[in-house]
């Protein structure tokens, strides 16, 4: 099957099926032992594996893996696959970065019997990039890439500032590069931030409601919604800042 034949088929099933297709590609194609993606957590320093999405159990708690001097770490900085090579009769580890315009979304994590080529090499990136997408596109539809995000339980209140965040936490382009995050990731009241992309500017805003916890929590979704509902019907900042 060809790259643009896995997303198809990928894209036609279930949302947290389409990494199980991913990986029998990748299987078949190269001869893969085994295919996993890991998601980043919410605080940007562990990644969860989620594996197979149809293997993932969702009622035990999301194992992290610290990224601190690893493989994946390098991988996630410097947005270039990695390869580890056991030495004779060991498998070959490939890490690739699961990236969208910046946005850190995890990592492919292949094994295989040897190691591969500059065609393999770039069909893998392809895959990974590709993967990128499907997270994206799937994520709407199921909270198992938000319970692997959840190393550590989160407050109510930061439950509902995760919620009011931009799609994606990063975005790059030619013209600028922006980026944002809650810290800490598991505790926050009434701290956000916005952006969006219009044909001529870059949007951006910060928001700290006053008050704590989910009191807070409630005073920031009221702020950041006038805040879209102004700027999408049109209104200059003056105007966003006075609704």
């Amino acid at each position: 099957m060809t790259l643009a034949g896995t997303l198809e088929a990928a894209e036609a099933a279930a949302p947290v099926e389409s990494l199980d297709v991913v990986a029998r590609m990748l299987k078949e194609r190269l001869g893969a032992v085994s295919v996993s993606f890991l998601i980043t957590d919410f605080t940007g320093s562990s990644v969860v594996r989620l594996g197979a999405a149809g293997s993932v159990n969702t009622d035990e708690p999301a194992r992290r893996i610290t990224l601190r001097g690893t493989l994946y770490d390098d991988v996630i900085r410097t947005q270039q696959p990695g390869v580890e090579d056991g030495g004779e009769g060991a498998l070959v580890r490939i890490v690739a970065p699961v990236t969208n315009r910046g946005d850190a979304i995890g990592l492919l994590e292949l094994f295989l019997p040897a190691a591969p080529d500059a065609e393999a090499m770039r069909e893998i990136s392809e895959t990974a990039h590709a993967l990128a997408y499907l997270v994206i596109a799937n994520r709407s539809y199921t909270d198992v890439y938000q319970w692997g995000r959840r190393t550590s339980p989160l407050s109510l209140a930061a439950e509902i500032q995760h919620r009011l965040l931009p799609a994606s936490l990063a975005c790059e382009a030619a013209q600028f590069a922006v980026a944002g995050s809650l810290e800490p990731a598991d505790h926050v009241g009434g701290d956000t931030f916005d952006y969006v992309i219009d044909r001529d500017t870059v949007q951006l805003s910060v928001t700290d409601a006053m008050g704590h916890d989910v009191e807070a929590a409630l005073l920031a979704t009221l702020a950041v919604g006038a805040l879209r509902r102004a700027r999408r019907a049109g209104g200059d900042l003056a105007e966003q800042a006075r609704q």
